[in-house]
């Protein structure tokens, strides 16, 4: 039978790119977004609608709307996610709290609602796009690293509670693609907060941080990521983390695979900014 997969966060990079994908292998696709709009060109077996996971009646509908369409949904990809850029002491409570409501509890939300649909089938598959911001820390960026070491443990962890189901779960790890809307929100974000003057020999380091890292990127696309994500949903294993771009291996391997002190050496002469 023809396979079903739900995505979130599919009006442009990896949820756009893997929901066309899907489509092009056969599956049916329940693409969705905050603001529906067309995708990917005309395909029948793709039913786009909305979902905010800031809205968790749209998450309702959005799934009842699938399975009234398709029947059943195998495989569930919580892609929607952004990034606050600055530091701490600048960003607003507010800000705070929708960096958490989008990236960890409107994921919490999807899995709530399509939990008891995968236990009547005894089977299904969580797939949690989270980041290189999941695994090791960085200026500037210190809630979005926190959103995403949140998203790290609940996944692992929900994986041992599923397990005994027939249900998996997966973690995707993206870092360094440049052809999405996620730094064009990070920066709207950046320049609505209100930080400290003492901060800006800080940030001026940082950015210099961040100027290097972009230099240095292999020009990874979304649709390298959208292939790991398809391919974790099909390749049959138990595998928990998937890496899905080049650029961040060596810290993510410095990171699992190194002393404390050495990793902390490495990463402060790297990404401490120069400041003075």
């Amino acid at each position: 039978m023809t396979k079903t997969v739900l995505i979130t966060g599919c009006s442009s990079g990896f949820g756009e790119a893997a929901a066309c994908l899907f489509a092009d292998k056969g599956w049916n696709v329940i693409a969705t977004m905050r603001n529906p709009t067309e995708l990917c060109g005309e395909y029948p077996n793709v039913l786009v609608t909305k979902l905010d996971v800031q809205d968790r009646e749209t998450i309702k509908s959005a799934v009842a709307e699938g399975i009234a369409r398709f029947g059943k949904i195998d495989v569930v990809v919580n892609n929607a996610g952004y990034g606050l850029f600055g530091v701490f002491e600048g960003t607003p409570r507010e800000r705070v709290q929708d960096q958490f409501d989008v990236n960890v509890f409107g994921v919490m939300d999807v899995v709530r609602e399509t939990l008891p649909h995968f236990r009547e089938n005894r089977s299904g598959l969580y797939i949690n796009v989270s980041s290189g911001a999941g695994v090791f820390g960085l200026p500037m960026i210190s809630l979005y690293n926190a959103s995403k070491f949140a998203l790290e443990g609940f996944s692992e962890s929900l994986s041992y509670e599923l397990a005994a189901l027939g249900i998996g779960v997966k973690i995707v790890e993206p870092g360094g693609v440049l052809d999405t809307k996620f730094g064009q929100r990070s920066g709207q974000e950046f320049s609505s907060t209100s930080t400290p003057a003492d901060y800006d020999a800080f940030i001026a380091g940082a950015s210099a941080v961040f100027d290097q890292l972009r230099q240095s990127r292999g020009r990874a696309t979304s649709e390298e990521v959208a292939q790991v994500i398809y391919d974790a949903a099909t390749d049959g294993t138990d595998q928990l983390r998937y890496v899905a771009t080049e650029d961040i291996k060596p810290l993510v391997e410095k990171r699992r695979g190194s002393s404390e002190a050495e990793y902390m050496a490495f990463m402060r002469e790297r990404m401490t900014p120069k400041v003075g």
